[in-house]
């Protein structure tokens, strides 16, 4: 039997990171929740214990369920029928075991039939689908939803809405249109209130909707007759239960065929105001977005996982020459850098998701009591590190996973360019983490504010006053002289006072930022565990190199060249 969490004792280093004291403290009010559930924790180690058990089952369902019918879905898809949604049959399998094992609203309170799991070890169980099916992930992961409707929702939605997810109702967030992809604002599907009735109906269409025939929805809708931007705009709630809304066809995709993408068409369908209104876009879809971004870079470190698991098994089995390739030097500098991609990538990920757990538990008390004078600061210090770490972890992260399901196929040779082998389907199911949830490039508009007002940069320099193993100073050095030199490129564009400038080295700098930081983080892993040791020194390396290329670019760049990159 697998188990894809006891497999990979990376995950439980990352789990028992000194932070996640303060979170659990944060996340359980004093374990007063003991005193009304059996299944509270009484303790901090109670807390972590129930983590560990639940992300134990999490590996042995994937390993034993989902995983084996990840090949099957994949061939099979889903279908539209009588403008209804049939899944295949292991997505329906996966679906059952998942509910059953009670891992459906995880991240939710007690009291509306959740776990009240941090986003910590939510977000692991997210690693760990994600690399047994991407596109279950997309199903099992958009549970995230519920999130907006504790937040934002009233109580009696809430009541309504949210014990439904923790039973194994599905969800779906429909935002884009046919002329509104990444431009939200220009989203059109229409709101009006009936007095009448005295609810909201919706007309018009969605397109590229995931698992867009799901039991409940959150959707952006254009509610003030007139507007033709954001301020118009707000968040609703349909229920499928109520009709009004049908499936016109589910897209022919590349890759996570088991997750139906779908295009709906809206006709008088009866709907609930979540919220208030206008803040739909403003709000509420920004709230919404920046989970399903740390969702995506859980989902790219899954694929990542995959792919180096599926390329070491086969350079250690494939023999050529007499030996196995893995003994080749070229084969294993391959490998040796997928692993410190996946590595660092993973720890930038839970770094993130750590800060996201303060600020928002933290946020969560607010609602119960005032907050101290040091809490709001700590609120304060974790929303910015929040903010400034998710477009980095989705935008490298899903970049890194596309390059090691490349890397992956490339060990098998022409055998992975085969559909015999799983290589073939984590390539194409790794193609989409880039583009969904907001593009790389939007990661990158959304990072570089962080770069030029030197948010990145006061984060590099207290990772260079942290302590490490003797061994690793050495890296922490070069790791100090790759910051210094992104400071100077920063400087060099900003000085020059050009915006277009700024745009056209901005993806530049931010991913110097990145390296940087986990270069960091792999350094500070590899100072507390062994397991990270080799990644750490191969990851800093490899850093090194695309730091200095970076920089040469920029260093010899000047805004008269960019006449040449116009068109």
């Amino acid at each position: 039997m697998a188990n894809f969490y006891l497999d990979t004792p990376e995950l439980k280093h990352h789990l028992n990171h000194p932070l996640m004291k303060r979170i659990v403290e944060l996340k359980e009010r004093n374990y007063t929740d003991k005193d009304t559930f059996e299944y509270a924790p009484i303790d901090f180690e109670d807390a972590m214990d129930s983590y560990d058990k639940v992300l134990e089952i999490v590996g042995e369902i994937c390993g034993d369920i989902i995983a084996p019918n990840s090949e099957e879905v994949d061939h099979e898809g889903p279908q539209v029928i009588n403008n209804r949604v049939k899944y295949a049959g292991g997505t329906a399998a996966n679906l059952e075991a998942t509910t059953k094992a009670g891992l459906m609203g995880m991240a939710m309170p007690r009291r509306y039939g959740g776990l009240n799991f941090p986003i910590v070890p939510y977000i692991m169980a997210a690693d760990i689908v994600s690399r047994s099916d991407a596109g279950f992930e997309n199903l099992w992961g958009l549970q995230d939803c519920a999130e907006t409707i504790y937040e934002f929702a009233n109580e009696d939605q809430k009541q309504r809405y949210i014990t439904r997810v923790c039973q194994g109702d599905t969800m779906s967030m429909d935002l884009t249109e046919p002329d509104a992809g990444s431009d939200l604002q220009a989203v059109m599907l229409k709101a009006t209130y009936s007095e009448k009735d005295q609810c909201w109906y919706l007309n018009g269409v969605k397109r590229f909707i995931t698992n867009g025939d799901a039991d409940i929805h959150l959707v952006l809708a254009r509610s003030e007759e007139g507007t033709h931007d954001g301020r118009g705009l707000s968040m609703f709630i349909y229920d499928k239960r109520n009709g009004g809304v049908n499936v016109r066809r589910i897209e022919n995709k590349m890759g996570i065929k088991g997750s139906p993408t779908c295009e709906l068409v809206y006709k008088n369908a009866k709907a609930e105001l979540c919220g208030d209104r206008k803040l739909g876009l403003i709000k509420y879809v920004m709230a919404l977005m920046n989970g399903a971004r740390l969702g995506i870079a859980a989902q790219s470190v899954g694929i990542s996982q995959a792919a180096y698991n599926e390329a070491l098994a086969y350079a250690k089995d494939r023999k050529q020459f007499g030996k196995a390739i893995i003994d080749f030097p070229a084969v294993a500098e391959i490998l040796s850098v997928m692993k410190a991609k996946l590595d660092a990538t993973r720890a930038l990920l839970y770094e993130t998701a750590r800060f996201v757990d303060v600020y928002k538990a933290l946020d969560d008390v607010a609602k119960e009591r005032k907050l101290t004078p040091e809490e709001r600061t700590e609120q304060k210090v974790f929303s910015k590190l929040a903010d400034s770490f998710t477009p980095l972890a989705k935008g490298i992260g899903s970049e890194f996973a596309n390059q090691n399901a490349y890397d992956c196929i490339q060990i098998h040779g022409g055998s992975g360019f085969m559909k015999d082998y799983a290589c073939e389907r984590i390539y194409r199911d790794a193609r989409i983490t880039s583009i969904y949830e907001g593009t790389t490039q939007l990661q990158v508009v959304a990072a570089i504010r962080y770069v030029t007002n030197g948010a990145y940069l006061a984060r590099i320099k207290e990772y260079e006053a942290m302590p490490v193993a003797p061994e690793f100073e050495g890296l922490q050095n070069r790791l100090k002289e790759m910051a210094a030199k992104y400071a100077a490129c920063v400087t060099q564009i900003t000085e020059a006072k050009d915006q277009e400038l700024l745009d056209f080295c901005a993806r530049r700098l931010v991913e110097m930022a990145a390296y940087t930081i986990m270069g960091h983080l792999m350094v500070q892993d590899a100072s507390k565990s062994d397991l990270f040791s080799e990644s750490a020194q191969v990851y800093v390396r490899y850093a090194e190199a695309e730091v200095e290329k970076h920089i040469n670019f920029i260093r010899k760049f000047d805004k008269d060249d960019l006449a040449y990159y116009r068109k």
